[in-house]
Order: C-alpha cells, then structure tokens, then sequence
C-alpha cells in the first residue's frame, strides 16, 4: 500500500471555508467514484486556519499521472475541481497549474512500544 500526505491552501476567507466544507459533507459521487476507481483507498483531509492537509493511502498500481489522465476526461470531476478551485489558492512553492503539493515523509512512528 502507498501513503501521501499532500497539502493546498484555501482562500482566507471564513465564509469561503465554511462553504468549502460544507461542500465536503456532500461530494458528488461521481468524484467519489473516481476517487475509488483510480485505487486510493482511504482518503482524509484536515483543516487547520485555512491550510489543508491530505492523505491518501492507495493501492500499489496508484499513480498520480494515471488519476490526472483519467480525471481529464471526467466532466463531472472537472466541474468539481473547477467550483473547487474557486475557494483555494495554490501555496506560494506550487509551479503554474499546480494545485495539491504531495510532503515530504521526514519520521514515522509504527508500533514502536514504550519499555
């Protein structure tokens, strides 16, 4: 199984973050389909001020490049990402077009028992 933590901003805005989750408590089944059907197993994200944080943890054969051609040909994800789009903003590091950046893995903790 692979792991990804990724993180993306939102606009700072509290009205725009409430309407973003709201959004979030009832996202169109066809990105959920997409989501399932690319192999990402589980998915979370997390909010803290208006910083998300990601994380993914997918099937073996799940690539990034595969969702992204896939997703390209998905009108309805493209319309999900398009109203999405309209309440993030990319992090100052992210490239043009760039959107959800994937961190960068620096410790692990994985059942180690206190003595």
């Amino acid at each position: 199984m692979k792991k990804y933590c990724l993180t993306l901003d939102l606009k700072d805005d509290p009205q725009l973050i409430a309407e973003y989750k709201a959004h979030h408590e009832r996202v169109w089944p066809e990105v959920i389909q997409s989501i399932q059907n690319a192999g990402i197993l589980n998915m979370d994200i997390y909010l803290l001020g208006n910083r998300l944080c990601m994380t993914l943890e997918a099937e073996d054969t799940f690539s990034f490049e595969m969702k992204n051609q896939k997703d390209a040909g998905n009108t309805k994800v493209q319309a999900w990402e398009a109203l999405m789009w309209q309440y993030q903003q990319a992090l100052p590091l992210a490239k043009p077009g760039e959107k959800w950046l994937v961190m960068e893995k620096i410790f692990e903790l994985n059942g180690i028992q206190p003595s």
